[in-house]
């Protein structure tokens, strides 16, 4: 149901496109696009008489593309357009982030200096290690345990 009822939009927009443009003295081209890359099946003369109307067909297209393609000037004008847009807008935004997160908003919460509390320091099982108390990464609790080894 969802299928028919966007295709029938997409059907009244065409038909609402060629009726702006008949109105308006343009002729509309649609543009059909199609995946066959391999003429169909025949004589080689068939075969390669599409293969040859396939490829003036493509070079018919993009050289349609081309004529409304703008020069190299108008390339370099929106390069340097997003040039200043970068150095306006993205480095400004940049910096205010890096200001916010290191100089105003510093303060983060850091891990409890001492004796980790009972309900943080449950073991299921023991470490496959030496000091099979401690954690990997805990120089103090190593330390202590060596000593007492």
């Amino acid at each position: 149901m969802l299928t028919l009822v966007c295709f029938s939009s997409i059907q009244s927009l065409r038909v609402a496109a060629s009726r702006l443009a008949s109105r308006r003295g343009a002729v509309l081209t649609v543009q059909r696009r199609n995946a066959q890359t391999v003429p169909k099946l025949g004589t080689e003369a068939e075969m390669q008489a599409e293969a040859v109307q396939q490829i003036r067909a493509r070079i018919a297209y993009q050289k349609e593309l081309m004529k409304g393609k703008h020069g190299p000037e108008a390339d370099i004008h929106e390069m340097n357009w997003w040039i200043q847009a970068t150095f306006m807008v993205a480095i400004p935004f940049c910096a205010a982030s890096y200001i916010y997160s290191f100089v105003i908003d510093n303060e983060h919460p850091h891990r409890i200096e001492g004796p980790l509390p009972e309900y943080m320091a449950i073991r299921h099982k023991e470490y496959p290690w030496e000091c099979s108390d401690c954690d990997l990464l805990d120089d103090a609790c190593w330390k202590k345990c060596r000593a007492e080894k």
